[in-house]
């Protein structure tokens, strides 16, 4: 892959990984340190990219990975620091890999709803467009945006309440 397909296929995902390496950290600068790292992965592996299904699902793998790295360095420089860490900060740092799993369970169920639910969702809730964006985007009515999103909704509701039952 050289610079300029690169530039067109993987950087547009910038704003999408913010977003996703954003919910694992309190401060927009740990997120972006983790977002650079994975573009730098991606570039010295521009050349393995096409042997990939998805570049933004590899993304996304990646991000969480560096993600929990990085939040595992954290966790032992502030063990370092203070011998006696606050349980309270453990059990959030469980809480956000236990949120990053459900939401790792969402985005694969989401990958598998009808193609127009599964982009309406994504612009929705991951790229951030508002209905009216949307619908101007594919070509189609606010109202059908809004049915398309409350049918994908409804069905990833269902499926990740089974997921959910399954592992209890």
């Amino acid at each position: 892959m050289d610079q300029k397909r690169f530039k067109q296929e993987v950087l547009p995902l910038r704003r999408q990984m913010m977003i996703y390496a954003g919910k694992f950290f309190d401060n927009k600068e740990d997120a972006e340190d983790v977002v650079q790292e994975l573009f730098l992965k991606l570039w010295y592996m521009r050349n393995e990219l096409a042997d990939y299904n998805s570049i933004p699902a590899l993304s996304t793998t990646i991000v969480k990975n560096l993600s929990i790295n990085k939040l595992r360095l954290i966790q032992r420089e502030t063990n370092q620091l203070d011998e006696s860490y606050p349980t309270d900060e453990e059990l959030l740092i469980s809480e956000r890999l236990e949120t990053k799993d459900q939401l790792d369970h969402v985005m694969q169920i989401m990958s598998q709803l009808p193609g127009l639910q599964q982009s309406t969702l994504r612009m929705k809730h991951i790229d951030g467009y508002e209905v009216e964006e949307i619908a101007e985007l594919t070509g189609s009515t606010s109202e059908a945006v809004r049915m398309n999103l409350s049918r994908g909704r409804k069905r990833v509701k269902e499926l990740f309440l089974n997921l959910e039952k399954k592992y209890d």
